[in-house]
Parts: structure tokens; C-alpha cells; sequence
């Protein structure tokens, strides 16, 4: 039964309740159904459940989101699976190299190997070579050729001096060469790129260098001569132009190189007094060949020694040895009687007048003179 409502009307027989409409039953045998109040256009149709979507090919579909992929919401209609069409599609992830050949871990992995192993590994790629050859890693090593590494020998028979570029990208300052000659010297001079500006210190080992000079060089100083007197001990030649050698540096000298050095010219040695021209009669008494040029604290005791233990002298300069006088030139022609070159370049004390008379009389030679400098020859 309906109950009258408010004015006298009776109530309908469906009452709006939750904001749902109970419909009554219809014929078509679908059942009653439940719709949301306020949509007039399905108010008298009833709910069914909506189809599946259909989805392209998957070769003409484009590649599905992982939400989709897993159950998620799809993308609204009129946008494409990938996204819309204005928005850019992300690029790759940036990688970062493998750790095999990431320079900042190599530079820190190499400091814990060898100077052998350092070797090894630069052979395994070119970016390793790159890191390793970096003068960081090499700093207090010196490397050690041997004569018969410095070449490579070609098809023809000849010899060809090997690259250095590799020892010159790891700034090495230091060499020692083993069983070299004066030749193998200059072509690593010449081969060698950091050689006139990089090198401070070169090692020689069972060489058979002959003539060494040694010119110019401000750092020069007694350690570098007893290297020399140690390392080279059959030298015949040795020219040393040096600002601080002293007169101990000459007494290095060993009893071999007594035997085989004939030649010494000591060029512009400031430091050079009588002392030194002791032990030079004393540690080589055989030279054929002195060269005190320069000497200015050299005297004629100096010349007196010379003069009385070399007699086998023939050629001696005295140029620019202010302290000489005429009673070195006095020695000289006493003693030395197989001398065929003197040379009084700039001798201030030693007169051209005094020279020539007392020189040539025991030499029946010619003099020449030049600028006032008087260079007596004698032909033996």
C-alpha cells in the first residue's frame, strides 16, 4: 500500500534513496537495474559491462608502457601508447665507462705497482698507455739502455737508432748507457728530444768513450768529475770548461787513466790554484797536451811544477793566466824540451821581447805573433 503524502497526493510507489532509482521490472527479462540520478540519457537503459579494448598488432602498435604492460591504466583515447606526439622521447641513460678503462680509477689504481709491472700493463691498451705515460708515475727512475738496444737493423744490413718518443712522454731525466761509444752518444743526443733542455743526469758503464767534452756547464762541479774519472777509465781526451771545479776534483784521477788519458784542457776553471796543477802531474803523467787557459790563479810555481813532471808536453797554454811571468817562460825552456806549441795569449806579465829571447834560442823555430800575444811553434 502507498501511504498519502504531504498534500493529500499519494506518495509514488519508487522513493529516491542514496540518490538511486528503483526501477521496476521489465518485460525484455534483463531485470532491474541501478543507474546514477541525473543522466537523462541513461536513465531507462540499462548498465552492461563494457567490451575489452581492442588493441592494434603488436607489429603495428608501438611499444607499450610498463603500466600498461602490468595491469595499469591505459592511455586516454586520442594520445598515442607513446606518449604525446609534442613531448620528445627520452634519450638513452648516460653511461659511464667500464671501470677497466675509467682514467680517474687508473690513476690511482697504477701507483700501487712497480716500475716493471708499470711496463707490462701500458702494453695491454692505449688507454692505459696514455695514463701510465704520464711523467707522475716515472718521477726518480732511470732507465738503462744497452748499446745494442739503441738500433734496429733493416733488411739491408744497416742500422737504424730506435724511437725515443716514449721515453720523452714520461719526462725522463736521467739515463744510463752501457757499453756505448762515442758515436751511440751523439746519435742519442740527436735522437732524444728532451736531451738539450730535460736530461740532468747521464750514466756511462763499461763505454769505451775515448774524448769527452764537457763545456759551459754552471753545475758542473768535483761529483761530476769523479763520475768521470770512475765511469770512463779509458779516456784519452778530456775537455772540462767548468766555473766551480776545484782543486780536489783533480785528484780523482786512477792510476788507469794515468796511462791512457794524454790529452786534458781545463777551460776557464776559476777555481784551479797550484794545488790543483799538483795533483794534475802527480794523477796523469803521461799528457802530451795541457790546457791551463783561463786558470787566472794558476802562477809560475804552477808552470814550474808542470815543467818539471810532464816532459813528455808537447803543446801548452797558458792564455789568460794573468799571475804568469817571464820566469815561467824560464822553466818552460829548461824543462820541457819536447814542446812544440806554447800559447801566452793574454799574458800580461809575460813580455813578447822576453818570450822570444828566451824561447827561441833553445827552439830554432819560427814565432808568430798575433794582437800581442806571443805563440811561440817549433816543428820537434
Amino acid at each position: 500500500m502507498s501511504s498519502p503524502g504531504v498534500d493529500g497526493d499519494p506518495k509514488p510507489p519508487c522513493l529516491p534513496r542514496n540518490g538511486l532509482v528503483k526501477l521496476p521490472g521489465q518485460p525484455n527479462g534483463l531485470g532491474a537495474a541501478s543507474i546514477t540520478k541525473g543522466t537523462p540519457a541513461a536513465r531507462n537503459r540499462p548498465c552492461q559491462p563494457l567490451p575489452p579494448p581492442t588493441l592494434p598488432p603488436p607489429s603495428l602498435a608501438a611499444p607499450l608502457p610498463r603500466a600498461a604492460l602490468a595491469g595499469g591504466l591505459c592511455p586516454p583515447a586520442g594520445i598515442p601508447l607513446g606518449g604525446p606526439a609534442s613531448a620528445p622521447a627520452p634519450g638513452p641513460p648516460v653511461e659511464r665507462p667500464p671501470l677497466a678503462t675509467d682514467e680517474k680509477i687508473l690513476n690511482g689504481l697504477f701507483w700501487y705497482f712497480s716500475a716493471c709491472e708499470k711496463c707490462v700493463l701500458a702494453q695491454v691498451c692505449k688507454t692505459w698507455r696514455r695514463v701510465l705515460y704520464q711523467p707522475k708515475f716515472w718521477a726518480g727512475l732511470t732507465p738503462v739502455l744497452h748499446a745494442k738496444e739503441l738500433y734496429n737493423m733493416l733488411p739491408g744490413g744497416e742500422k737504424e737508432f730506435v724511437n725515443l718518443q716514449g721515453f720523452a712522454a714520461r719526462g725522463f731525466e736521467g739515463f744510463c748507457l752501457v757499453g756505448v761509444s762515442d758515436l751511440d752518444i751523439c746519435e742519442f743526443i740527436d735522437n732524444y728530444a728532451l736531451s738539450k733542455k730535460g736530461v740532468k743526469a747521464m750514466s756511462l758503464k763499461r763505454s769505451t768513450i775515448t774524448s769527452l767534452s764537457v763545456s759551459d756547464c754552471i753545475n758542473v762541479a768535483d761529483d761530476a768529475i769523479a763520475a768521470i774519472s770512475q765511469l770512463l777509465p779509458n779516456l784519452a781526451e778530456l775537455s772540462l770548461q767548468a766555473y766551480h771545479v776545484t782543486d780536489t776534483a783533480l785528484a780523482y784521477f786512477t792510476a788507469r787513466q794515468g796511462h791512457s788519458t794524454h790529452t786534458l784542457r781545463l777551460l776557464s776553471c776559476w777555481e784551479i790554484t797550484n794545488h790543483g796543477v799538483v795533483n794534475v802531474v802527480h794523477s796523469l803523467p803521461n799528457l802530451t797536451a795541457l790546457s791551463l787557459s783561463g786558470c787566472s790563479k794558476v802562477t809560475d810555481d804552477g808552470v814550474e811544477l808542470v815543467a818539471e813532471n810532464l816532459r813528455k808536453l808537447r803543446s801548452l797554454d797558458l792564455s789568460w793566466c794573468p799571475r804568469i811571468t817571464d820566469m815561467a817562460l824560464e822553466y818552460v825552456a829548461c824543462d820541457l824540451h819536447r814542446l812544440e806549441e806554447l800559447v801566452l795569449d793574454r799574458c800580461v806579465c809575460a813580455s813578447r821581447t822576453r818570450a822570444s829571447a828566451i824561447y827561441l834560442p833553445c827552439r830554432p823555430s819560427a814565432a808568430s805573433t798575433c794582437d800581442g800575444a806571443v805563440r811561440c811553434r817549433t816543428s820537434g
